[in-house]
């Protein structure tokens, strides 16, 4: 980097300071700092909702996994598209809810204020897990532009830190307020990361690969050319793809359940709006500038992929894509661009993590401090209580960034987590039966099941992990194949000419069955034949271990359940091992949440008639206004009832209304349109 790029760095972080000192001194109360009065509209909610929902992972994450799988890598962030017709209804949830927290709706709904400790524990946990995934893609993007080390000290343990401080100033000085106006110049720093190495990459692969004449769109020619068609598909196709159909329908069922109830929802999802209509318009529009945000990192992926794809030090480690491509095709310029990339990446993480460290101040406060250790607490205590607990929310996404430190590990961490309270949300909010104590029994069950017995279990046993029954892995194939050299082949040195016939060697599966991470053998690697066939263009042979392995990670106990009902899972794909968890993850607790709700005590009729109505009644823009329609609707908690769907039931489905209708038929329209796009982006230069 050179000093103007640290010129524009520290104009960039002095901005954002600046707009908390700014804001500080307008938060005088807790609904202040953590909704901002409910007084924002359209604009802000939807730069709040694109802020919030992109983080400096996406475009890292987007890299990596097109580096590695094509376009098909789209889906490492794309996945979510097929949510946001949710969010379309969602929204008028969370400003319904008219709570400060997500935790205080559980306390209302369940009766209970120990579930909302449990609620704001788990939220505090989840932004820790998430916040570290996009500590570690500024970290891995960083590398490059700044080597390994700064001031003498790894380059994570003094960049990371630094950062953490400069989000935490402006945060947790400004509160929400600071974060929504932060997300809007922020918001608009990501769009332009998102178009900023496309052009500059499409002038290098012309001049790379490209002949007298070529313009910018015969680049995307050229890149057909070097990297064949099959990186261009959309849907991953390939026995090697990480995102095959199946996998991208699982990770998006798993997603659209647990999103929803993550606790920044209750505030960029709508609770901070004015109106209902607000909250809609503001999340469905900035999540949707994200996914059209997607494409241009999807393509600026592809250039990567294409000019330094011979780089052994990104074949190694993919996360370090995007950091290469800003150092070699900005940096040569000289006017400043690498310093604005970073800030963009910058922009992309502190957006996001200011939201999550207030929200998780929130879920402290209001749901573990209030009720439990000072009731009488003033809104100036409980304002610096909410800093510190900031503060160390963002302290533990670095640590735990500094611990894990690998993309992928962090991204599927966070599609299991939210499953600790998806039943239970999603039961509770539409079945009346649904109880406290099968609440309990949900969430423990998902806790220990996904969390504490797979980490427990291999500590106190850790025969385990060499045990010959639970360290089976799928088959080991070895295939040879004749197909004829991409000039991506020749600069990898595997081809002396583009077109020639070049055999092919490749390796795959051995994954472990039964662990998060790897089984690999003690000692010499030796492996048995069971099969030999024919592929197009050569053959295969399919081998399992025949040796000693020791297993790494997490115990699957779901994988050994879906083994003992007879699943043959030594003959899947690494895609199919890696997804097939999460319809159990998905499934299991909703049937564990409705069972053990029919077995215990009901909850009070007058509490659920409070909370349905609650959800039922519209919310007034004008304070005073919604304070009478509520009062309305406690007096007469059957007042909606027929809206309902299933009238006279316990089912609290409402019959939708013309704009829940066609408002979630445009969304999903909107949603194949993007994917048209890609599509079509695909094709360009064919």
């Amino acid at each position: 980097m050179q000093t103007i790029d640290y010129i524009v760095l520290f104009l960039y972080f002095a901005g954002m300071a600046g707009i908390g000192f700014w804001l500080m001194r307008q938060q005088k109360r807790q609904e202040d700092f953590f909704m901002a009065g409910r007084s924002f509209g359209k604009l802000m909610q939807t730069f709040a909702a694109f802020g919030s929902g992109t983080g400096s992972a996406d475009p890292v994450n987007t890299a990596r996994g097109t580096f590695h799988n094509g376009m098909s890598g789209m889906w490492s962030v794309m996945y979510w598209l097929f949510v946001t017709p949710v969010y379309w209804i969602s929204a008028v949830w969370y400003r319904r809810m008219r709570s400060l927290t997500f935790g205080d709706w559980f306390v209302e709904r369940y009766e209970s204020k120990k579930i909302g400790v449990a609620y704001a524990l788990f939220g505090c946990f989840f932004y820790m897990t998430y916040g570290a995934m996009m500590f570690t893609a500024i970290g891995k993007v960083a590398v490059p532009l700044l080597g390994d080390t700064l001031f003498g000290v790894p380059l994570q343990y003094s960049l990371l830190p630094f950062v953490a401080v400069v989000v935490i100033t402006y945060g947790l000085l400004g509160g929400i307020s600071a974060a929504y106006w932060t997300d809007l110049i922020q918001g608009i720093c990501i769009i332009a990361l998102s178009v900023m190495l496309i052009p500059f990459g499409l002038s290098a692969v012309v001049e790379k690969f490209g002949s007298e004449g070529d313009g910018l769109m015969d680049a995307f020619r050229l890149m057909h050319e070097q990297l064949g068609d099959e990186a261009f598909t959309i849907i991953g196709g390939s026995t090697a793809s990480e995102f095959p159909l199946y996998a991208i329908v699982s990770i998006v069922i798993i997603n659209m359940i647990g999103i929803v109830l993550t606790p920044h929802f209750i505030v960029t999802g709508g609770g901070t709006a004015k109106s209902e209509w607000d909250a809609r318009v503001g999340l469905v529009t900035g999540n949707f500038i994200k996914r059209f945000c997607t494409i241009g990192w999807v393509i600026t992926a592809l250039i990567v992929l294409t000019l330094y794809g011979s780089d052994l030090e990104l074949v190694k480690d993919a996360d370090k894509a995007w950091g290469v491509a800003t150092l070699k095709l900005l940096g040569p310029l000289k006017i400043g661009l690498v310093g604005l990339m970073v800030a963009c990446l910058l922009a992309a993480l502190m957006s996001t993590v200011d939201c999550f460290m207030i929200v998780c101040a929130a879920l402290v406060v209001r749901n573990i401090y209030h009720p439990y250790i000072k009731p009488d607490a003033s809104e100036a205590e409980s304002l610096r209580l909410a800093r510190i607990v900031g503060a160390l929310v963002v302290a533990g996404s670095v640590a735990l960034s500094l611990t894990i430190y690998d993309m992928f590990a962090n991204l599927q961490l966070t599609w299991i987590v939210p499953m600790l309270f998806a039943a239970v949300f999603w039961v509770g909010m539409y079945w009346r039966r649904a109880t406290t104590g099968a609440a309990w029994i949900t969430f423990t069950f998902c806790l220990l099941f996904f969390f504490v017995l797979p980490i427990a279990v291999p500590k106190l046993s850790p025969g385990l992990a060499k045990s010959p029954a639970f360290t089976r892995t799928s088959h080991v194939i070895k295939s040879t194949v004749t197909r004829a050299a991409l000039p991506l082949d020749v600069s990898r040195g595997k081809a002396s000419a583009a077109g020639e016939p070049m055999t092919e060697t490749k390796r795959r599966g051995g994954v472990a069955l039964f662990w998060t991470g790897s089984v690999k053998p003690v000692g010499d690697e030796m492996l048995r034949e069971i099969d030999r066939r024919n592929v197009p263009g050569g053959e295969e042979v399919v081998y399992e271990y025949d040796c000693e392995l020791v297993g790494s990670g997490r115990l699957r106990l779901d994988m050994l359940i879906i083994d003992k009902l007879g699943v043959d899972l030594a003959s899947m794909d690494k895609a199919a091992i890696k997804t097939l968890d999460l319809p159990f993850a998905t499934v299991v607790p909703f049937l564990v949440m409705i069972v053990a709700s029919l077995l215990t005590k009901p909850n009070s009729k007058e509490a659920l008639d409070r909370l349905y109505v609650k959800m039922k009644t519209p919310v007034d823009p004008d304070p005073a206004g919604d304070r009478a329609a509520m009062e309305k609707s406690y007096a007469q908690p059957d007042r909606f009832d027929e809206h309902k769907l299933f009238p006279g039931s316990s089912l609290e489905f409402q019959r939708p209304t013309a704009q829940d209708f066609w408002g979630f038929a445009v969304c999903f329209a909107i949603c194949f349109g993007i994917i048209g796009l890609a599509v079509w982006v695909s094709r360009i230069g064919t």
